[in-house]
C-alpha cells in the first residue's frame, strides 16, 4: 500500500509539471493587440525592424504594411482559407494557395522570389513577408502607378492584382470595397499610433511614415 502511495504521487508530480509547461507555452503565445501599432511593436520588436526594414528599401508605409497583414491574417504566421464544403458539410478543397501572414497565393510568391532572387523566402517569415508587400505595391506603383500614400488602392491593387485593378474587377464587388476602406481606415489608425511612439521604436528620428 506504501508503495502504491508513492508511484501515486509520483504521477501527481508529472501531471503538475505537464500542466505547468502547457500554462506557460499559453502565456508565451498570448494574442497580441493587433488594434495598437505601438503595442504590436512592444510586444514583437522584431517586427519592427521587419517592417523598417522594407520602408528603408521600399518607402512603403509602415502602417501599410500592418494594415495589409491585419486584413489578410490577423498577424497569424500558418493562416489558410478556409476549406470549401461539400453539401454544407464535408470539408472540400481550399479557395486557394493563399497562405501565411499576407495570404499570399503560390503564383505570385514565386513570381517575388523570381524577381528579387529571394529564393528561400517563406510566407510564414515575418521578414521575407514584410519585403514582399514593399516590393509588391512598388510593382502597383510601377505597373499601374497607384501612390503607396494611397492605402485604398494599394489594397484594391493587392487583392484583385495590377491587372484586376485596371480593369476595375474591384467595382463589381461592393464587399471587396468596404474591406479597402477598413484597411485604408486602418493603417491611417496605425500611422497616427506611430506618430506617437516612433522616438523610442527609432531613436535616430523619425523614420518616414508617410
Amino acid at each position: 500500500m506504501v508503495m502504491g502511495k508513492f508511484i501515486n504521487m509520483d504521477n501527481l508530480f508529472k501531471l503538475l509539471c505537464i500542466l505547468f509547461i502547457f500554462l506557460i507555452a499559453c502565456t508565451s503565445n498570448k494574442q497580441i493587440n493587433t488594434a495598437d501599432s505601438c503595442i504590436i511593436f512592444e510586444q514583437k520588436k522584431n517586427w519592427y525592424k521587419a517592417t523598417k526594414k522594407s520602408y528603408d528599401k521600399w518607402s512603403t508605409p509602415i502602417a501599410l504594411q500592418l494594415a495589409i497583414i491585419n486584413q489578410e491574417s490577423s498577424f497569424t504566421q500558418f493562416a489558410k482559407p478556409e476549406r470549401k464544403k461539400l453539401f454544407g458539410i464535408i470539408p472540400s478543397s481550399r479557395p486557394s494557395t493563399a497562405f501565411g501572414f499576407a495570404q499570399v497565393t503560390n503564383p505570385t510568391w514565386d513570381w517575388y522570389k523570381r524577381k528579387t532572387g529571394n529564393k528561400n523566402a517563406s510566407r510564414a517569415n515575418f521578414k521575407d513577408v514584410t519585403d514582399f508587400i514593399g516590393w509588391y505595391t512598388t510593382q502597383s506603383e510601377k505597373i499601374v502607378g497607384i501612390s503607396k500614400k494611397d492605402y485604398y488602392n494599394q489594397y484594391l491593387a493587392y487583392h484583385e492584382g495590377q491587372g484586376g485593378w485596371k480593369k476595375k474587377s474591384f467595382l463589381e464587388k461592393k464587399w471587396l470595397i468596404k474591406v479597402a476602406k477598413n484597411v485604408e481606415r486602418n493603417a491611417k489608425s496605425y500611422n497616427n499610433q506611430l506618430i506617437k511612439c516612433e522616438k523610442q521604436l527609432n531613436k535616430k528620428g523619425f523614420f518616414g511614415l508617410f
